[in-house]
């Protein structure tokens, strides 16, 4: 009896195995899945696709829809209109959207008046189709310091006219918003990480955390808000957990990943991510936290560490 029972197990291991290597899903990460429960919800856990899409096993839209809802996560964020379709089936929404600039979005943005026109049209744009669908924000950026985005031999905009610039076209952005019931997430990114294009960002103009904080204050609208980036921010500024009391008024939105690197939250990264997301329990921040790190290794494994760390 016990080897026919030992046999039937195997044969169902073995069984369940096939199955998932037929659509598209290892074996490890089956039986992890089985056992790891889902997100308890006291973080409102979200993931940005674009780094599923874009590295370790390059998921479609709806694959990395179709994780989160297994995981518990509630969103899947930086989605185009026209992907949304994969959020209703999965009943997810899209805790943040773009603001449908093409190419670079935090290229050409707001600290230039040369692409003011269409940065506030396209932003509008998006603010209208985030408000038609009940999601709640619109990414914004300060920009490249160079007149020319493209060009860093172009001159530079000072600190003091980038900032001008930004608040006069959020002031614009913000009564629109308002309106829509919609708020618009200013990002803060770093400066320091040149290895690769989407790490770190030499030229953009808001790699200070508190020179992006006093833009967002010095518009005075509750429609504009910061995109706390903890990965950026630990690159440029540290300080964590004192940085996210400082900003506890203005902070709309949260991103995650390991740092150095842009990496899985593992014990191989500096940031002590439960920490951090009790702080944000303790101020009261009740908005999303996207996972936003570039998957090394097994991206499933990676969300399953990520979500069950940030699920204090």
């Amino acid at each position: 009896m016990s080897n026919q029972l030992n046999r039937r197990n195997a044969m169902k291991t073995a069984l369940a195995g096939a199955t998932a290597t037929a659509i598209g899903v290892s074996t490890s990460s089956l039986n992890a899945s089985s056992q790891e429960k889902k997100s308890s919800g006291k973080i409102n856990q979200s993931i940005v696709h674009w780094c599923f899409g874009a590295a370790g096993e390059k998921w479609k839209v709806e694959k990395t829809c179709e994780v989160a809802a297994k995981l518990g996560c509630k969103s899947v964020e930086l989605l185009n209109p026209d992907e949304w379709k994969f959020l209703k089936k999965h009943g997810l929404v899209c805790a943040i959207s773009p603001n449908g600039m093409p190419g670079a979005p935090f290229m050409k943005a707001l600290n230039n008046t040369r692409y003011h026109k269409e940065v506030i049209e396209r932003t509008k744009k998006s603010i209208d189709q985030t408000s038609d669908a009940k999601f709640p924000n619109v990414i914004a950026f300060t920009g490249y310091k160079y007149r020319d985005a493209d060009d860093p031999k172009s001159g530079e905009i000072s600190l003091e006219e980038g900032a001008k610039n930004c608040v006069k076209a959020l002031k614009e952005l913000a009564g629109y918003a308002e309106k829509k019931n919609v708020t618009i997430c200013l990002e803060h990114l770093n400066t320091r990480d040149d290895s690769h294009p989407m790490k770190g960002h030499p030229g953009y103009q808001g790699d200070d955390l508190d020179y992006v904080a006093k833009i967002i204050r010095s518009v005075g609208s509750k429609s504009v808000k910061l995109l706390f980036d903890i990965y950026h921010v630990q690159v440029m500024n540290g300080d964590l957990i004192r940085r996210i009391e400082e900003t506890k008024d203005i902070i709309g939105h949260v991103h995650t990943a390991g740092c150095p690197g842009r990496g899985e939250l593992s014990e191989t990264q500096e940031i002590n991510y439960p920490a951090v997301m009790k702080k944000l329990i303790e101020i009261g921040y009740n908005g999303y936290v996207g996972q936003e790190f570039i998957p090394t290794g097994d991206p499933y494994k990676g969300l399953q560490q990520a979500v069950k760390l940030c699920d204090v």
